[in-house]
Order: C-alpha cells, then structure tokens, then sequence
C-alpha cells in the first residue's frame, strides 16, 4: 500500500517549459494556467514554495555544450528562472494570491535576496514563495536546488510536475510499452539511474528524509488532487 503523507508545507519543483510555447519563450497563457493551479492548491491550506527552471529561456548545460564555458553558460541559466519568476509572480498576484520572489543572486531591484528565516516568514503568513536563481552557484541544477531549499524550509514533501504521469522503467515517449512504477526508495532512483532528478537532488532529499512525487502537472487540477490524498504519480521514498 502506498505511504500516506500529511504535507503542511510543499516545495514544487516545475521545469520552465512549463511556462514556455512553441513560438515564445514564455507563454503567458500557460503562466496563467500554472498559476490558477497553484492558488487552488494554495487553498487547500498548504504552505507552498516554488522552485521554476529557465529552461524554456536557456539552458545551461545545453549552451556549454555549444562551446560556451560552462560557469557562465549556468549563469545565464540562473537568470532564466529569474525571469519566469517574475512572470508567475505577475500572474499570481493578478490572481490575489500574496507572493514574493526570492533569488539566490542578489538582485533587490526585482527581487528579495533569498534568506531561510525571512522564508519561512513569508510561508508562515500564507504567502506563496517563488524561489528563483537556483542554489547561485554553477555546476548545480535546479533540481539540486529544489532538493536543498525543501531541506531547509523543512517541507514535508518534494513535488515534481512533469509531462508524464510519473516515474517509468523506461522511457514512454519512446517506448509504448513501458510500464509506469508506483512506489520507488531513493536507491531504486539512483541504482537505477532512473534520472527523474539528479542524483545530488535525490541524495539530498534521501539525507533529509524528504519524499519526492513525481507526477504531471500538465493535467488540470492535478497538484491540489494530490495534496487532498489522491495517490496519483510515483512516490520516491
């Protein structure tokens, strides 16, 4: 039987295609779509942090691979999320939803320097926190820096909204015949060499004793199903 969890506080990590369109890098229309799901599983009353790839604006392992010096390709990346945070942010407050952005680069113009405490402040006063820029360091994802902020907010659980409805012993864009796993221990993940996440953000949560779920955030109304107890997606833990 799948593990039951009680989440009073989430940290969702969203890749920033997610925000992204065919033609534009940011789609405003799917900033609004993520948005309304985000305040319908605000009003569940869970304390919700978000952690937003730049994907969708540049990649910096993929421009590294293009000749440019990897530090400086992860930069630009770093400021990619910034820019789609400041784009949910817009749209979540059109929404009357209380947000702030938090980046690990200093940038006070556009956004609060991210500090734990004022953090967990702000999540204890019912206000959504985007946590943008990642961990402010190159050579780490932001999945790593997911898995290092839901440790040091002490979130109960890791959320990862994907295109797919979970975690699969293959790929299912490749492979039709690829069967989708429920249940999952963080070895599994890494053993396996599954790559929902990488392995530092998995070592990180597995440390801190932080269940990651993987599931589609594409769905409408998928991520508030989940927080009132629908076992959908695959539970690592």
């Amino acid at each position: 039987m799948r593990k039951q969890l009680h989440i009073q506080r989430l940290l969702l990590k969203v890749s920033g295609e997610a925000l992204g369109g065919e033609a534009v890098s940011v789609d405003f229309n799917n900033v609004e779509r993520f948005a309304g799901e985000l305040k319908a599983a605000r009003e569940t009353g869970t304390e919700i942090a978000v952690v937003i790839g730049g994907g969708n604006i540049v990649r910096g392992y993929g421009v590294s691979q293009q000749g440019m010096d990897r530090a400086a390709a992860d930069c630009m990346g770093m400021l990619g999320t910034i820019i789609n945070a400041i784009a949910l942010q817009s749209a979540l407050e059109r929404l009357g939803v209380d947000t702030r952005v938090m980046t690990a680069i200093k940038m006070e113009q556009f956004a609060e320097p991210y500090i734990r405490r004022r953090a967990l402040e702000h999540l204890s006063r019912g206000r959504l926190v985007i946590l943008a820029g990642g961990t402010g360091n190159p050579f780490f994802t932001t999945d790593t820096a997911a898995a290092l902020r839901a440790a040091e907010i002490k979130a109960d659980a890791l959320f990862k909204g994907t295109k797919v409805d979970g975690i699969y012993n293959s790929d299912p864009l490749r492979n039709p015949d690829a069967k989708m796993l429920r249940e999952l221990s963080y070895i599994d993940v890494l053993k396996d060499d599954l790559r929902v996440m990488d392995a530092t953000a998995v070592t990180l949560c597995r440390e801190n004793a932080i269940p990651i779920i993987v599931f589609n955030i594409v769905d409408e109304g998928n991520l508030k199903r989940i927080l009132e107890g629908e076992p959908l997606g695959t539970i690592v833990c």
